[in-house]
């Protein structure tokens, strides 16, 4: 946990007081709901300890005894309320008639939660408010009737009323559409705008922003040579083979996938399905000559290494898979197992200098390249809230350099595909331009659309393509293929 630091002078956020005291001892606090618990410390931890919901949340809920039903509750209201934070902010505000940022951080959490199953949860008004009042006062004793305050006001309106009511107001009317739908679809404005270019419309993309609030399918990938995706799925309650990629597998409802014994056992893991297509891109492209060594460039955590070491077991190729980052490359290795992948703990930047990254040494290049992840917002409730148009110029920098080891680490013939799960176009279009034309290495871009399956609607006009949740139930999976010339 990060120290907080002192407050210097000045006023006090509402609440009662600072959020470095202790809570009241146990004993005299009151009964918390276990569920609602959970949900509030996992909210916190993600806004104060810069905490992912996915890691912290199954914690938490070990940690209050919340399973089943009581489970399910706390995953929808820890997950609705990270990716409804900025537009349940603006209504607390104006409920509370003062900036969130003067409202002490525990009591600003707890309020959250409350507005959310008030305006988006069948909760009784009666319970959502008590409950959070009964949280609060454990919290921070002396904020409890500013709380109640504050959350009876927010339920005199629905979600519907309360967006009318704002979206009237400053910026935020009919007249900037951009800030109305950043309102209502509970985006920042500057990936609204990312959205809308990609797309070519605030129409669409306001579809794809409503798919960013829908709770993701879990996809698993049926390793290829190891298991159909026909048997996967009969083995599964419910799950049924994906729509698109060859080798995927929905699951119906939750539950843990790691509990799965064709993913202990190494034949299949979980994977979106639009990655487990523009991984196929690459291994679809045709090659004429060798076609034995393959290199995934930026291979962690290890899910695009698995599903081509899967392929290239069936072909008699192998896979050299780079990560600079030491915990994520033992991932991929333990991720492949029993496969024909070799896992090196290096730059991806380094072709040449390392002796296992030679010139011109592989017939297929993957660079999944590290990217702000603005297409899986669905399965990051919190990620939207901190990226910043300030990443971009280190990332996109990034990109463009892996792309250029990738251009030289390929042979004359062979092929790189490209990939991002960003729709952003500086990260997409801009980046694969600028990597070809500040090269040394001759390249050409390939049409990616012949190697995705032809009952892949709306891939464009090519040669790249941009895949969409609201388009086509995928995370938003950017790719282009570049062949080397001779």
């Amino acid at each position: 946990m990060k120290p907080v630091p002192r407050r210097g002078p000045g006023p006090r956020p509402a609440g009662g007081r600072d959020d470095r005291l202790p809570r009241p001892p146990r004993g005299r606090r009151p009964a918390i709901d276990p569920a609602r618990e959970a949900a509030y410390e996992a909210v916190a931890a993600v806004h104060r300890d810069d905490a992912y919901a996915n890691l912290v949340l199954p914690r938490m809920l070990r940690e209050n005894g919340v399973s089943g039903r009581d489970a399910a509750f706390a995953t929808e209201l820890t997950y609705g309320t990270l990716r409804q934070t900025g537009t349940l902010d603006a209504i607390v505000a104006a409920a509370a008639d003062r900036p969130m940022d003067r409202i002490d951080p525990p009591v600003r959490d707890a309020l959250r939660i409350g507005a959310y199953q008030l305006l988006h949860m069948r909760v009784g008004a009666h319970a959502a408010v008590a409950t959070t009042v009964d949280l609060v006062r454990s919290l921070v004793p002396g904020a409890a009737g500013f709380a109640n305050a504050v959350l009876r006001r927010v339920g005199e309106a629905d979600r519907d009323a309360w967006l009318e009511r704002l979206a009237g107001k400053g910026t935020e009317g009919a007249a900037d559409p951009v800030a109305r739908a950043a309102l209502v679809h509970a985006h920042p404005r500057w990936i609204v705008n990312a959205f809308a270019d990609a797309l070519g419309s605030l129409d669409e993309a306001e579809q794809a922003l409503d798919a960013d609030n829908l709770p993701p399918p879990v996809h698993l990938c049926a390793r290829p040579g190891r298991i159909a995706p026909a048997d996967l799925a009969a083995s599964l309650p419910g799950a049924v083979v994906g729509r698109y990629s060859p080798y995927a597998v929905v699951l119906a409802g939750g539950g843990d996938p790691a509990s799965i014994p064709a993913i202990r056992e190494g034949l299949a893991h979980v994977q979106d399905e639009g990655s487990q297509l523009v991984a196929s891109v690459l291994a679809g492209a045709p090659v004429s000559g060798a076609d034995e060594r393959w290199l995934d460039l930026c291979a962690g955590p290890g899910g695009k290494a698995g599903l081509l070491g899967a392929l290239a077991a069936g072909r008699g190729a192998h896979v050299t898979a780079v990560e600079v980052a030491h915990h994520r490359a033992a991932l991929v290795a333990q991720a492949t197992t029993g496969l024909p992948v070799y896992t090196i703990n290096a730059d991806g930047r380094d072709v040449g200098k390392d002796p296992d990254l030679p010139v011109g040494g592989f017939d297929r290049v993957l660079v999944d390249a590290p990217c702000t992840g603005l297409g899986a917002l669905r399965r990051r409730p919190e990620a939207r809230w901190r990226r910043q148009p300030s990443d971009l110029p280190p990332l996109t920098r990034l990109q463009r350099e892996l792309l250029q080891a990738a251009f030289h680490a390929v042979r004359p013939g062979g092929v790189v595909a490209y990939v991002t799960c960003s729709p952003h176009q500086a990260e997409t279009e801009v980046s694969v331009t600028e990597a070809a034309r500040r090269s040394s290495i001759d390249v050409d871009l390939v049409d990616a659309r012949p190697y995705l399956p032809a009952s892949l609607p709306e891939t464009g006009t090519g040669p790249t393509v941009q895949l969409w949740p609201h388009r086509h139930g995928t995370d938003a999976m950017f790719v282009a293929l570049l062949r080397r010339g001779a």
